[in-house]
């Protein structure tokens, strides 16, 4: 059976996503759970494009260990200096380096003839082979591409040292049968194709991202990229859940072996969907929450009797089992410690500390405390900044009620380690604790948007908070969770604000390129 890699970019190509904005904390929390979902390759993020990104693919190279950590270059230099300098650490760094390869791209954005495009190609690539042991060379819109021009520019970079020739379908265009065919004529015509895997790379505008992959797949691809939830710019890319689980279920007709942990699919994609704030809908493929639910009389008549009648996928494939109670108010610290180290998670003695902290808190409040709370718990306080200075909730109250006017007084420490309070008013309960933070913070806040949902089922549930808002017209996105809603949004406003100064200080360090 042949091998097919998993290229994951869910840390670039999916970050690119509208409204999204991860910090490096989170960033490291999602690698580690790529790592555990077996990916081959994560694409940590583009060094060049910011220092935050620069430090956050620095930060994912040094820990990662079993999958190999690639950046983004454009094919220039100084982009090749900087991934350089970011992944040198990796215990295998490689380099992804991209150019654009269609008419339309080559006159009106490049604005250089094809052969320039070929010569800048080869440059760049020798360039970066002196340093990179792996590089993969990525045509942008390359399904718009002229097939012969693919083959010379391919020829031509595969002698400079690439060792991965990526053909992306950057606006979702194709369709399966063309990009499979583009691929059969690459390796038809490509003379030295045989020094070089095929990678395919698809975005899904057109609703064909899936599809194509698999296409490609059966036409000579032997690395696959995409994103966890199918996240990304537009449409998004091809879902990496979506695929594993094809060639899994599909293996008669896909005789192909990956890597993944189909069973971490489940928490890898809550993981993301938490992070980012994009929920998962619940008629999505593999991991909607609809995924394994069934609503005809007739379905659950036949599910009942046996359960393939019309449940192809197990939701024990892919880690959806039942939310059990996990630990209760009266378990030690030691019972504690190895349930969260069982659920994959390494924190710090000061960390664990406080996450057993919030766990008695939650056990004195919640009867039964699950799974998915103890997760919400533990991401929070892993991904929290200990040593940035910041705002703080010290107390709050919110009086509201029919025909009152929707009151909170509000409590916080500042980053400057004064406290400061006030109170105001508004429509509503959650406007009138957002009207007294933003009166309290010295930021220019604009809040864009407010997404409440539980963790869980029972009138007892967290709450957890995703919002988006800029601050000094940066767009930034902050989560927060608590059993009271209020408390949730007052968390998710002030983190949202914090990351201001998380990114502050990492501006302040020196220059990626030093």
């Amino acid at each position: 059976m042949v091998h097919v890699n998993i290229f994951d970019t869910t840390l670039r190509d999916g970050e690119q996503s509208p409204g999204v904005n991860l910090n490096q904390l989170e960033k490291l929390e999602i690698a580690r759970q790529l790592e555990r979902f077996g990916v081959d390759i994560m694409e940590a993020g583009f060094p060049a494009s910011s220092q935050g990104d620069f430090e956050a693919v620095r930060a994912i190279a040094r820990t990662i260990k079993t999958s190999s950590v690639t950046g983004l270059a454009r094919a220039m230099k100084s982009d090749i200096d900087i991934a350089w300098d970011a992944l040198k650490d990796a215990a295998e760094p490689r380099l992804h380096v991209f150019i654009a390869t269609s008419p339309i791209h080559m006159q009106y954005k490049l604005m250089k003839t094809p052969d320039q495009v070929v010569q800048t190609a080869v440059e760049m690539v020798s360039y970066a082979k002196k340093r990179f042991p792996h590089i993969e060379w990525s045509a942008e819109d390359a399904s718009r591409s002229d097939l012969d021009f693919l083959v010379k520019i391919i020829t031509n970079v595969i002698d400079a040292g690439a060792t991965v020739i990526n053909l992306p379908d950057t606006v979702g265009y194709t369709t399966p049968e063309e990009y499979g065919r583009m691929f059969r004529y690459i390796r038809e015509n490509v003379p030295n194709i045989h020094k070089a895997a095929l990678s395919c790379h698809c975005h899904d505008d057109l609703g064909m991202a899936v599809a194509n992959s698999l296409a490609a797949i059966e036409n000579g691809v032997t690395q696959v990229e995409g994103t966890i939830n199918g996240i990304g710019e537009r449409a998004g890319n091809a879902a990496l859940e979506e695929i594993g689980v094809a060639l899994n279920i599909r293996g008669d007709k896909y005789p192909y072996t990956t890597n993944l942990v189909l069973k971490e699919i489940k928490r890898t994609s809550d993981l993301v969907s938490r992070f980012t704030g994009m929920k998962v809908p619940p008629n999505k493929a593999v991991v909607g929450k609809n995924a394994f639910a069934h609503e005809s009389g007739i379905h659950q008549d036949g599910v009942l009797k046996n359960a393939q009648t019309y449940e192809i996928i197990t939701p024990e494939l892919v880690g959806v089992g039942s939310n059990d109670l996990v630990l209760g108010k009266h378990s030690g610290r030691h019972a504690f410690k190895d349930k969260i180290e069982q659920m994959g998670f390494e924190l710090s003695h000061e960390k664990l500390n406080e996450a057993f902290h919030s766990f008695k808190q939650l056990t004195d409040k919640k009867k039964e405390v699950t799974d998915e709370d103890l997760y919400t718990i533990l991401l929070d306080i892993q991904t929290a900044s200990i040593d940035v200075k910041k705002y703080e909730l010290v107390a709050f109250q919110v009086q509201s009620g029919s025909g009152n006017l929707p009151t909170a007084t509000v409590a916080l420490t500042t980053p400057d380690g004064n406290r400061v309070e006030t109170a105001r008013t508004g429509s509503g309960s959650v406007e009138a604790l957002y009207n007294t933070l933003e009166a309290l913070i010295e930021e220019k806040i604009h809040l864009t948007d407010f997404n409440l949902s539980s963790v869980g089922k029972g009138r007892d549930a967290l709450a957890e908070v995703h919002v988006k808002m800029t601050v000094n017209g940066t767009p930034v996105s902050g989560r927060g969770s608590a059993q009271d809603v209020l408390e949730a949004a007052g968390k998710a406003f002030l983190n949202a604000v914090n990351r201001v100064f998380f990114n502050q200080q990492i501006a302040l360090k020196e220059p990626a390129n030093a």
